[in-house]
């Protein structure tokens, strides 16, 4: 098995972008969700509640950012210097580092409602979901892990279930391998990629941002949900993914073989 492709999401929610190759950190992916758009009451929002965010492309610069979006002139942000302030991602409160006006400003025309943009200035502030992570463990601005995995296999298997492909942009993933079977993932504990190992912590619980279109920033129906929801449901959530927890630093690349190490004692119930 190999490593086919990886992405990166410098601002929560936004566009992605492709990389041959990325430094892994204890929190996840290098310049990956260290920014995020809150709403006047410090809450982060993603494309669950404003689809749109989906056109937005942040690229990484040496000071910051560099905003675009469809009708937006283009906006550099700089990393932000000023004091800390708690914003709150699901049940987590977090210190971040509001960025400046402009980029709120920005942002509010864009979404038509008041927001702001947030810093993680300090990576190693938020610990990651302890019910399945190790103890010290810490996590970005993503949504409980350092990093999600899928499979081209997997999605192969889910497509052929469907009248209508979806393409793998829509679950977000950091890193897509080849695999070999469908849904092996769900049976793996440590993996090796290239010289990287990784916790292979818990399936991903799968939500309505899959049914949204990542380019036009449209809602597209109910698909892959509905089709998940018949054979990959398990205790009230359906699942595609496996979130992973680096064990070690380094850099992982595409073309880069991954490696079963160890095996759970029991997968997640599929059919």
């Amino acid at each position: 098995m190999k490593v086919v492709k990886i992405f990166i999401y410098p601002v929560k929610s936004t566009h992605r972008i492709r990389v041959a190759e990325a430094a892994v950190n204890p929190w996840g992916l290098q310049h990956d969700r260290r920014w995020m758009v809150v709403d006047d009451a410090a809450g982060f929002l993603t494309q669950r509640e404003e689809p749109r965010l989906a056109q937005v492309q942040a690229d990484i610069t040496s000071e910051g950012l560099v905003l675009t979006a469809p009708g937006m002139a283009a906006l550099a942000v700089a990393f932000p210097e000023g004091a800390e302030e708690d914003v709150t991602i699901w049940k987590d409160s977090v210190r971040s580092v509001a960025a400046d006006e402009l980029s709120g400003t920005w942002f509010t025309r864009y979404l038509g409602r008041p927001c702001r943009l947030v810093y993680m200035r300090d990576p190693y502030a938020r610990p990651a979901d302890a019910t399945f992570a190790r103890p010290g463990s810490v996590v970005s601005f993503a949504d409980g892990y350092p990093l999600l995995m899928t499979s081209e296999a997997s999605l192969a298997d889910l497509n052929r279930r469907m009248s209508e492909a979806v393409p793998m942009t829509r679950f977000r993933p950091n890193v897509v391998i080849d695999g070999r079977t469908a849904f092996e993932e769900d049976t793996w504990k440590r993996i090796r990629i290239g010289q990287m190992a990784f916790d292979v912590v818990k399936p991903c619980t799968r939500c309505v941002i899959t049914t949204i279109d990542q380019e036009s920033g449209h809602p597209v129906g109910r698909e892959p949900l509905r089709t998940l929801n018949a054979f990959r449901k398990y205790g009230g959530n359906v699942y595609f993914g496996e979130n992973l927890v680096p064990v070690n630093t380094g850099t992982i690349r595409v073309g880069d073989e991954v490696e079963l190490l160890e095996r759970r004692a029991a997968a997640m119930p599929s059919g």
